[in-house]
């Protein structure tokens, strides 16, 4: 139990670092000349590298288990990247700290999803990855209000050489206190991702797992706090106000999703549903003329609310995998949401300048929420030819 608890801690980390640009952005705009490709440039490289990592961490978590994949990376990229971005003295110096801090969390929740599925049953594995999930979204939280507070106290430098002493203690922690499961010992073949890859019920879940989550993290992690100060005229303090709802919607909308397999017996409709709704949240952001700062967040606190589904998918793509490929199929089931995550902030820094150059800023975030509601839209599509996995075990 004190394993799961520090990996709780180095999730809540994990949440924080991919969403704190948001918060950062005047400061890094005003003291580092940073554009907002720079700052969707440096969220995205969080997200792809920490994709990237999903492939080798997968097999280290298969041969060497979660406590020294999950507390070295923890320690040497996470602490030494937020080490990196508080002495960071250009935009391009912020871009490679946030992929090293991308590499050092990519190990965290696949960690403690690893130790939920080798050591419990496979009806609890949504309900505490869930739970797990739910918890350390609230790292999302300390990246609003209470992280425009401090740097309104302190300064973002100070701030981040707290983060990386903090980072550090952590990633001891794990090394210290995480407990490895028993390997499995199988007749079969090894197996590689390659096998994952042939399994066909897996890639009509791959494009809503990219879609869903990057919806929300992208306008929680990045946009939220340009687009408020831009286009409303919010400063850090109130845009942390805002930010604090939405992360909180994220944390209780993982929780709300957690145990709805068991009581309704489905995760594909339970999914569906919710990021159906997820989408109609982004059209009221592409249809409301002028919105008001009320009408904004409360767009936003339903984006990040429904937009927690991540759980869900994960444990209707994991019944897919064979026991020992359960850390490569946890892992690649992770590398298409954080990627997608990664893949969408980069092109959506392209999106809005793009559009902004012709119409202004106006049109430029009227751009975003467009294509925001465009790739939720064709994942859903896809997702709606999903094979549910209750029905699949049914027919076994």
């Amino acid at each position: 139990m004190a394993g799961i608890v520090t990996l709780l801690f180095s999730y809540l980390l994990s949440q924080f670092y991919r969403s704190f640009l948001a918060v950062l952005s005047p400061v890094l705009i005003e003291e580092l000349g940073a554009t907002s490709t720079d700052l969707s440039n440096a969220a995205a490289a969080w997200f792809i590298v920490f994709a990237a990592m999903q492939f080798p961490i997968g097999r280290w978590l298969d041969r060497t288990g979660p406590r020294k994949t999950a507390g070295l990376l923890l320690f040497f990229c996470g602490a030494g990247g937020i080490a990196l971005f508080a002495s960071a003295q250009s935009p391009f110096t912020l871009i490679v700290a946030m992929a090293l801090i991308g590499a050092g969390c990519a190990p965290v929740l696949m960690a403690a999803f690893f130790l939920f599925a080798r050591n419990f049953s496979e009806a609890s594995f949504a309900t505490l990855s869930a739970s797990f999930v739910g918890f350390g979204t609230l790292g999302n939280v300390a990246g609003t209000q209470p992280l425009a507070a401090a740097i309104e106290a302190f300064g973002w430098r100070q701030v981040g050489w707290a983060l990386a002493v903090f980072t550090a203690l952590v990633a001891i922690g794990i090394l210290a206190l995480v407990r490895d499961p028993e390997r499995i010992e199988t007749g079969e073949k090894r197996g590689s991702v390659l096998d994952l890859f042939r399994i066909r019920a897996l890639w009509f879940i791959f494009p809503i797992l990219m879609a869903s989550y990057a919806a929300a993290a992208s306008i929680r992690g990045l946009w939220a706090g340009p687009y408020l100060s831009d286009m409303h005229g919010l400063s850090t303090l109130e845009i942390g106000q805002v930010t604090f709802y939405m992360a909180l919607a994220l944390a209780l909308g993982s929780l709300a999703y957690g145990p709805l397999d068991r009581i309704f017996g489905t995760r594909k409709w339970i999914a569906l549903l919710g990021n159906l709704a997820l989408l109609a949240a982004i059209l009221v952001m592409v249809l409301a003329a002028d919105p008001s700062i009320l009408a904004v967040t409360l767009a936003f606190v339903a984006i990040g609310f429904f937009g927690s589904s991540y759980a869900v998918l994960m444990t209707h793509g994991k019944a897919f995998v064979p026991p020992h490929l359960t850390g490569r199929g946890i892992t690649l089931l992770n590398f298409f949401c954080i990627g997608g995550g990664g893949v969408v902030q980069m092109a959506s820094g392209y999106v809005v300048e793009s559009a902004a150059r012709n119409g202004g800023m106006a049109a430029g975030y009227e751009a975003l929420y467009v294509f925001m509601a465009a790739v939720v839209g064709l994942a859903l599509v896809c997702y709606a030819f999903s094979t549910d996995a209750k029905l699949l075990r049914a027919r076994a």
